[in-house]
């Protein structure tokens, strides 16, 4: 965590930080609204359109991984610009391909690239943000994930009936370059880093005995298993399973991904506000979500669907910025790049396995109540793992206790590394 004083630069870090993981987002999203105009394009067979996405994901996945050790090492600031403009460049690289393999393999490198924003920002935010507005800082931070689809849903189509599909990765991959240069030069890492420590290997070895991390590594995998099995399974059950149009299954989606915008940063400023922790809100949320998926499986008409959407979407997106505010609390600001990355890439294990999940099990039972069982148990394990880590709630008797100190003493307990 940050030990100097607040300064106003802190704001133009998270402004900086979160139009990159938009901007990112946004690159991540543009692949499902040109995915038809590509396969037309390349001729690509429609069975093999999604390992595309699936090619994406392996760098994605891989970079979380190590790129949190490279934001450690060598600091947010190259690890952002270099990242950004990698991915920006690919990007219009894959505007141009007319080559089927060239294209797998350049978007693999754009998910590699790509991955490390998660992990560069947040560090970024741990080092210059107090703790008392981390939970609002991590809230508009995270809203990048969700503006990113919007943004991407909202103007590739429009593009490829104006243009075509080139138009649109050429254009995001420019602006995520003017994006990487941007943060190159405004960006600075902060104190947590000093000279002596600039060129030193992190030693990751505390992260791997730390068990509290590791439970919110599963209770984040299983938040992600309910919200991207939902995406990503929502429309095809609704239309087979209730005879839902296609054109109204959409609607229910985008209204369930809208509510996401706003619920982040409002959620994270309850929570810093109210001063309830992270733990306890994290677990409630988590609870809601198994329950709203049950009740939404159950469900047979266009009007119910609309009704319960709004609240499934709160549910399911309120706990992603109170898990990532979380992370730097168990182990402190030196590896938090680190913590972050490896965490984030546990819990996009859960996007990525969920799809393979959910399609057998509707498939064998017909049923979509059971579909919706199984995206349930996500989240509900989910809110199981977080009995097990420490409660984080501030005492009342203390005007500003030291949450992170606390946390931090309990970390070292059960093998984790105290707080920077």
């Amino acid at each position: 965590m940050s030990s100097t004083a607040p300064t106003p630069y802190r704001w133009v870090v998270l402004l900086l930080c979160w139009a990159g993981f938009t901007m990112t987002s946004v690159d991540r999203s543009t692949w499902g609204p040109a995915s038809a105009a590509v396969r037309d394009s390349l001729q690509v067979p429609l069975a093999a359109l999604g390992i595309f996405a699936t090619c994406y994901y392996i760098g994605y996945v891989v970079s979380n991984a190590a790129g949190g050790f490279l934001t450690d090492w060598l600091g947010s600031r190259v690890v952002l610009g270099t990242s950004m403009l990698a991915a920006g460049a690919l990007m219009i690289v894959f505007g141009s391909t007319t080559s089927i393999p060239l294209g797998l393999t350049v978007q693999g490198l754009v998910g590699l690239f790509a991955g490390v924003e998660f992990s560069a920002g947040m560090k970024l935010i741990t080092t210059w943000l107090p703790e008392r507005e981390l939970g609002r800082a991590s809230g508009i931070f995270m809203t990048a994930t969700s503006l990113g689809t919007v943004i991407a849903n909202a103007v590739v189509p429009a593009l490829i009936e104006h243009a075509d599909w080139h138009t649109s990765y050429r254009l995001f991959g420019g602006v995520t370059v003017v994006l990487g240069v941007l943060c190159a030069i405004f960006l600075r890492n902060g104190a947590v880093r000093t000279d002596h420590t600039r060129r030193a290997l992190p030693d990751i070895r505390p992260l791997l005995r730390n068990r509290d991390l590791l439970l919110l590594g599963l209770a984040g995998f299983g938040g992600l298993w309910g919200t991207y099995g939902f995406v990503t399974w929502s429309n095809t059950l609704m239309i087979k399973g209730s005879h839902i149009s296609p054109v109204d299954a959409g609607i229910v989606v985008v209204i369930f991904a809208g509510v996401a915008v706003a619920v982040k940063p409002v959620v994270g400023w309850l929570t810093d506000r109210l001063r309830l922790g992270m733990r306890l809100p994290i677990m409630v949320v988590l609870v809601l979500f198994t329950a709203t998926l049950l009740v939404f499986g159950a469900l047979r008409s266009y009007g119910a669907f609309l009704a319960v959407a709004p609240v499934l979407g709160i549910a399911a997106y309120a706990y992603s910025p109170l898990t990532a505010a979380m992370i730097p609390q168990l182990v402190g600001g030196r590896l938090a790049g680190s913590a972050a990355g490896a965490v984030n890439a546990v819990w996009q294990l859960g996007s990525v396995l969920v799809p393979v999940a959910v399609g057998p099990v509707f498939r064998a039972s017909g049923s979509f109540y059971a579909a919706f069982a199984m995206l349930a148990i996500g989240p509900l394990l989910g809110a199981v793992a977080l009995l097990g880590v420490p409660d984080d709630r501030p005492h009342r008797t203390s005007g500003a206790r030291d949450t992170d100190g606390r946390l931090a003493a309990a970390a070292t307990s059960r093998g984790g590394p105290p707080t920077a």
